[in-house]
């Protein structure tokens, strides 16, 4: 953050803004709710700064607390994503949400965003007992996870280098490009797996349509399958 060239600290408007933005960040990294005394550990403040920064984000519904007190984010944040990539969130939805329904798995499409993949839209399916949580605006580095895998593994050695550094690809990246799709486990979250596919559509980000189960599925070929064909679906729908 850069010093204010009258006092030389940190300007306390941009220092607020900055906890606020990180604040929407460890929520939409958690799997589940947290306390206002996780929310002010995470941010590395007082109880008292951290309820501060809680209280403006309810007021603009960009955060909401449950009848326990616990923080989860808010509906807002459904509508600002839609503001992120809006052609392909409006293409991506209705396979995504064929693909969550139809596997019995929460599916998603992320993109690279610097040097992390970012989920854009996100569908839980409701005809399983339990699945995965996963909201939009999760992030995490493009070296870990099948869909930070899958993207690295669609990009050239021009756009690596431009967009990652260099041309190195890693070995999942290799792997994920031999055989048309990636995959992880508990490369993220510990006990999850994943299951990604390469989504390339001009002028979009790089991005990979991607399900999460507890464990990889036996009939791996046909989620696969399924996979590629939603992703063929969403280029197809695109505008």
């Amino acid at each position: 953050m850069t010093p204010s060239p009258e006092t030389g600290t940190t300007p306390a408007g941009s220092q607020t803004l900055s906890r606020g933005l990180r604040a929407l960040e460890l929520l939409a990294e958690a799997e589940t709710p947290i306390s206002i005394a996780e929310l002010a550990e995470g941010l590395g403040v007082h109880r008292s700064n951290a309820y501060r920064i809680l209280r403006t984000l309810e007021e603009h519904r960009f955060v909401a607390r449950d009848q326990a007190g616990l923080i989860r984010l808010g509906p807002k944040l459904t509508v600002l994503a839609r503001g992120v990539a809006p052609a392909l969130h409006t293409a991506a939805m209705p396979a995504v949400t064929r693909l969550a329904y139809a596997l019995g798995m929460t599916a998603f499409v992320t993109v690279l965003d610097a040097v992390e993949v970012v989920t854009l839209v996100t569908v839980e399916p409701a005809n399983v007992p339990a699945s995965i949580s996963r909201n939009p605006g999760v992030r995490h580095p493009v070296d870990r996870g099948a869909p930070a895998h899958a993207i690295e593994s669609s990009l050239t050695p021009t756009e690596r280098a431009a967009m990652l550094g260099d041309t190195e690809f890693s070995a999942a990246a290799l792997e994920a490009r031999a055989l048309g799709y990636a995959l992880s486990r508990s490369e993220v979250i510990d006990g999850v797996a994943a299951i990604a596919v390469p989504l390339r559509i001009p002028g979009e980000p790089p991005a990979a349509l991607a399900v999460v189960h507890f464990m990889l599925p036996e009939n791996l070929e046909e989620v696969v399958a399924e996979l590629t064909d939603a992703a063929e679906e969403i280029a197809r729908s695109y505008r």
